[in-house]
């Protein structure tokens, strides 16, 4: 199991967490100030930071070689660039952006379930391409280009029967390996796997929702071990970070209202894997 490092202060639900030149920035889903910058020894909170027009914004990742934050927008159709110096600039989708991450080549990769398509931008939102899924893909929550080019995905959404992490060959139509199958709560089964994290060995962690659990599997997709139980969270995994540097696995934590079903309070807790 993870050790605990530190927990982030409790408040508005979390949407995502990275890491951009030694600070932690946490993205919380509120009007104003959504971005809260912290130090990332101290822990520190530095400022806050105002994401203008968002609307329905759902995960956040960033890039050190442009020195740049991404946030994607579901509502807008659209991904915030917010660089190191505060300035903000968005690019349009003609689909809903879900998860979102940077590959090898420091360009944007796009999920957008709703066509299975995983799009590549560049920084400033240039189109490079479009690589649609295999068909058995269905509501694809979250990729990472692997540095052989090939796709980790973890799909299935709350209604779907097959919740799983696949490993796509480089063009989406293959699936290489899998991880899962029929929604459940065993060892070899998850319940909405909805974010992923990936180390320098090409580890894979899996946040899985409704289990309410981190799993770790090999570079095959074979179980390792489970990394983050449910009683190391108080409420659900939402999104995962990775500091390779430190070996720190930032946890996204929110509380769900289940009859709302709206996210009602959030935090960001670390563990050393």
């Amino acid at each position: 199991m993870g050790q605990l490092v530190h927990t982030l202060p409790e408040g508005e639900p979390v949407r995502g967490v990275t890491l951009l030149a030694g600070e932690i920035y946490l993205l919380r889903y509120k009007e104003r100030d959504q971005v809260e910058v912290y130090n990332v020894i101290t822990y520190r909170l530095l400022r806050c930071l105002t994401v203008p027009k968002i609307r329905g914004f759902n995960d956040m990742t960033s890039c050190e070689h442009y020195h740049c934050v991404y946030i994607s927008d579901y509502i807008v159709k659209c991904v915030h660039r917010l660089d190191i110096q505060g300035a903000f600039t968005r690019w349009v989708l003609s689909e809903s952006p879900w998860g979102i991450s940077v590959n090898t080549s420091y360009n944007v990769l796009a999920t957008c379930p709703d066509v299975r398509k995983i799009k590549e931008f560049s920084s400033h939102g240039q189109l490079l391409r479009e690589i649609t899924l295999h068909d058995d893909v269905v509501n694809p929550q979250h990729a990472i280009q692997t540095r052989s080019g090939q796709f980790i995905v973890c799909h299935g959404s709350h209604d779907d029967p097959v919740h799983r992490v696949c490993m796509m060959s480089a063009d989406g139509r293959h699936i290489v390996h899998s991880h899962g199958g029929h929604c459940g709560s065993d060892i070899s089964q998850y319940n909405v796997p909805i974010g992923l994290a990936v180390d320098d060995n090409e580890f894979v962690f899996v946040a899985d929702l409704r289990n309410r659990r981190v799993k770790l599997l090999s570079p095959t997709l074979e179980y390792v071990r489970q990394v983050v139980s449910r009683d190391h969270l108080k409420w659900r995994p939402y999104r995962l970070y990775l500091d390779r540097q430190r070996r720190h696995l930032y946890v996204v934590d929110n509380e769900r209202d289940k009859m709302q079903r709206t996210n009602t309070a959030g935090r960001v807790v670390m563990f050393n894997v």
